[in-house]
């Protein structure tokens, strides 16, 4: 990992706090007022306070340019009490939108796709939705840009189907951004606090954008959850792949595999990758995305991880590695229990969450396994959120005992 401290050495070392003027209404970014070396130095401390009993902590994988760095940008739309129509973010902790023309975080284009589609509603006489009466009909504006490609996708959250001078409001769109590959029409008529509803209709392009992440190509779509920062994702991935150490002959395991990033980066370096993934329309990104790399050695299946753990140390199965990325609220025991039991000999934790990581890895160290490695990485900027990528290997190879 030499040359990535080596970048976290050449980062900028300044703050968003005295040149953001939405700072103290947003909320969004809650270390902007610290210089960006002195948040490093507060997510390495973070991070060695949370984990450091484990093993090693190493230095944090910071940003060069900490800035413009997500590639998802969406956008709430309403109208103040004076009539003027307003687009950006909710408040922090409440439904009130803190009108924005530029984040300092997000894609520089797709601010700016932003705010002509905020200019546009009025030209064509269009309202924003308003939550409390249910009238109106633009709710969101999601934008994803993939940062390798360039393709830029437009998703218009609209409350009914019904779209009024739809080609002329496309036609004046792409004129004034010629960039743009894709318009979704996403309809969300329902009372909640979900951005994108069931229903949806491609109005230009394709209906879905690709990108480059790790040398693999990944189709992505309105609903796909793909990383926000592909620049810290890459170096998150390559620390995973690099711990994992695979030499070409492994059964690797990618639970929680989403749409397939981490489970087809390593596929390159396997024998054979399994990933499971219980939300249906992930997995079938997941095997949509391994035909358009043309990879025959990763299979995907609908189901829960654990149980399909559990089902393959029946079986007397086992597998080498075992890649493990949750959300936030970490694993449950069924789910350790289960890795325990099939008792790869590394796991590689990747958390958004230390502290509920660290709860699963003295579950872990309870077991059997040792933690030889730790790394901490910089994936949002100026928040106070740190993603670590952990090593954990077999004490003993025969143990393994649940407690």
């Amino acid at each position: 990992m030499k040359q990535n401290n080596k970048d976290s050495k050449k980062i900028k070392k300044v703050g968003l706090g005295n040149g953001c003027p939405h700072y103290k209404k947003c909320g969004g970014c809650q270390l902007q007022n610290m210089t960006y070396d002195e948040q490093l130095s507060f997510k390495q401390a973070k991070t060695i306070r949370l984990l450091g009993r484990f093993c090693h902590i190493e230095e944090i994988i910071g940003m060069r340019q900490p800035e413009h760095y997500r590639n998802k940008v969406q956008a709430a739309f309403g109208m103040t009490r004076g009539g003027k129509i307003i687009s950006g973010v909710y408040q922090s902790s409440s439904h009130n939108i803190v009108c924005v023309d530029n984040c300092r975080l997000e894609d520089r284009k797709a601010d700016r796709i932003i705010v002509t589609i905020r200019k546009m509603l009025g030209d064509f006489k269009m309202l924003p939705y308003n939550e409390d009466r249910k009238t109106g009909f633009l709710r969101h504006v999601l934008v994803k840009r993939g940062f390798a490609t360039g393709e830029i996708m437009v998703v218009l959250v609209t409350s009914t189907p019904v779209f009024k001078n739809k080609n002329a409001f496309i036609s004046k769109l792409l004129e004034e951004h010629p960039e743009i590959t894709t318009i979704v029409q996403n309809i969300n008529n329902a009372n909640t606090s979900l951005v994108l509803g069931e229903s949806e209709k491609v109005l230009y392009g394709k209906g879905y954008i690709t990108d480059i992440l790790c040398g693999c190509k990944f189709k992505i779509s309105a609903k796909s959850f793909y990383q926000i920062n592909p620049v810290q994702t890459e170096k998150l991935y390559n620390t995973a792949i690099e711990y994992a150490d695979l030499k070409g002959d492994e059964t690797v395991i990618d639970a929680y595999c989403g749409i397939g990033t981490i489970g087809m980066v390593a596929a390159k370096n396997a024998g054979s990758v399994v990933g499971v993934e219980l939300n249906k329309d992930a997995v079938k990104d997941a095997i949509v995305n391994a035909k358009l790399n043309e990879m025959k050695n990763i299979y995907f299946y609908n189901d829960d991880a654990g149980k399909f753990m559990v089902e393959m140390a029946k079986a007397g199965e086992k597998a080498d590695v075992v890649f493990m990325d949750p959300p936030r609220a970490g694993s449950d025991i069924n789910f350790l229990s289960s890795v325990v039991r099939l008792a790869p000999k590394k796991i590689v934790y990747i958390s958004c969450n230390p502290e509920t990581q660290a709860r699963d890895l003295a579950y872990l160290v309870k077991n059997g396994y040792q933690c030889k490695k730790i790394q901490p990485v910089d994936m949002f900027p100026h928040t106070a959120h740190v993603e670590t990528v952990v090593l954990l290997s077999q004490r003993r190879p025969d143990t393994h005992i649940v407690s």
